[in-house]
């Protein structure tokens, strides 16, 4: 059956958002934006120049004294107000999300709920946030602090996911009193116009959220320009590096949450059947999440069974169109990404390492599009671009392990820490093994989703700062002592 066409009447008007203006006529030149199930060419994407960064940060600058004056309440009652608006586009952002980057229906639907929730949430720290009272010797006096915002945050998320990116930092980013640049990649830039010209419908001040689509010019424009005060930046290692070097420039402070290669650690007493799901989950969003649990470490006595049960269950999964609700492997995001994806796999057969299933682009109904069969390698050397590199593509590890120790040992032989996954029946084992690996975050038997109210981050390669709970409003306020004497 023929890929399904998508319905391009649900994309938001062309061009960047600033202010309350779209902006099409822009100095970046545009980019060609493609549906990566077809390979087709959907709508031509206008992108941000220096001129059209100046004039977002302008009115960043120009809206945030209001913004940050605004009574706590209002400012409470405007993040909830966005919140229900996200919840009532959902179906309308979930098609938009599949236009962006060719994800199945389930994955895309994530997105709105999730942003949704991180804005509830985040509206009940607006009315929170506030200092603390420090002890002063010798002489009397009042010292205290007040907890501030920042100004303009720069905030640049991936397209792998820039709903539930975008609900992430700009939830806490706002209730903190910032205003907000946004830039979504090209890839997939039309779900953060539409969740721009939300905020205007849920009573923002023009100017508090900016959308500006760019390429590696325009972010490097932003990163570098001295009206912003700080950049959370959501995406690769490499291109961290180069924020980083722009960011010299002013000495601004910048945030990363960047890639990982998650072990995903299975024990001889865990729920074999659970945990094997849990190791093809590694796989969801066809390998394109950064949490993933794409290296799966299994302890050598049940090995050869999890590859079995891993096998058993991807022969269940139906891949192919992301447009119908039975998908569950749809296209990885452009041509570019699939021909990377098969260099690392062809290299890793030709290697002579075990290929268990997949391993292949795609063909039929399916070779216009950028479609990779789910693909298991079993007997993985640690030291190989399989296990070490992030693949971000369908395709999963499987290494062997003699024992607890050697499970950590190999776990922590990464260049990320982002996040790591274990599968056991002992809640001591459990315990142990959490407090032992170099990582932010650690799945017990099972992944539900990141908690809105749990901080999120990485160690190492995986970046630093933390989004969600305290400990991202903290990411985008900054500390000012006021010392009284008495």
């Amino acid at each position: 059956m023929a890929v399904l066409e998508p319905d391009l009447s649900v994309l938001p008007q062309s061009g960047l958002l600033i202010g309350e203006d779209h902006v099409a006529d822009s100095s970046g030149g545009e980019f060609q934006h493609k549906y990566a199930a077809t390979g087709k060419p959907t709508v031509a994407v206008a992108l941000a120049g220096a001129h059209e960064i100046d004039l977002a940060v302008t009115a960043a600058r120009r809206a945030l004294p209001h913004w940050r004056a605004t009574p706590v309440d209002q400012r409470r009652e405007a993040l909830l107000r966005y919140a229900q608006l996200l919840r009532q586009h959902a179906d309308e952002l979930i098609a938009i999300s599949q236009i962006d980057n060719g994800f199945p229906y389930f994955a895309a639907a994530l997105g709105p709920g999730a942003a949704a929730d991180a804005f509830s949430y985040n509206a009940g720290w607006s009315d929170k946030i506030g200092g603390d009272v420090i002890p002063t010797w010798p002489a009397p006096a009042l010292d205290y602090t007040l907890e501030e915002p920042y100004g303009v945050v720069g905030i640049i998320i991936p397209w792998n996911g820039p709903v539930y990116a975008a609900g992430m930092t700009l939830a806490p980013a706002l209730a903190a009193g910032n205003c907000v640049i946004l830039k979504p990649p090209e890839l997939a830039p039309f779900a953060a116009i539409r969740l721009g010209e939300l905020f205007l419908e849920a009573g923002f001040p023009p100017g508090v959220v900016n959308v500006v689509t760019a390429g590696p010019a325009g972010g490097d424009a932003l990163v570098r320009h001295p009206g912003v005060d700080k950049v959370h930046f959501t995406g690769s290692g490499a291109t961290a590096q180069k924020v980083l070097a722009a960011a010299q420039s002013t000495l601004k402070p910048v945030a990363l949450e960047l890639g990982g290669k998650s072990a995903n650690i299975i024990f001889a007493d865990a729920d074999l059947s659970n945990a094997a799901l849990q190791g093809v989950l590694g796989m969801q969003g066809s390998g394109q999440g950064c949490i993933n649990g794409t290296r799966v470490l299994v302890e050598r006595s049940v090995y050869e069974d999890v590859l079995q049960l891993i096998s058993g269950i991807l022969s269940g999964l139906e891949v192919g169109d992301p447009l119908v609700m039975s998908t569950f492997f749809g296209p990885v995001v452009s041509e570019p990404a699939a021909d990377r994806i098969m260099g690392v796999i062809d290299t890793a057969k030709k290697s002579g390492t075990r290929l268990v299933c997949g391993g292949e682009r795609l063909g039929g109904d399916l070779a216009d599009g950028y479609f990779i069969a789910p693909t298991v390698f079993a007997d993985v050397d640690n030291s190989t671009t399989l296990a070490r590199d992030e693949i971000f593509g369908p395709v999963v590890a499987v290494l062997p392990f003699d024992d607890e120790d050697e499970a950590v040992r190999i776990a922590n032989d990464s260049p990320f820490g982002l996040a790591g996954y274990i599968q056991t029946a002992d809640l001591k084992r459990a315990h142990r093994v959490a407090a032992a690996l170099d990582v932010g975050n650690i799945w017990v038997n099972g992944f539900l989703g990141i908690p809105t109210s749990a901080p999120f981050g990485g160690v190492k390669q995986s970046g630093w700062g933390r989004l969600g709970g305290r400990d991202g409003i903290r990411e985008f306020t900054r500390p000012k002592n006021i010392h009284v004497a008495l």
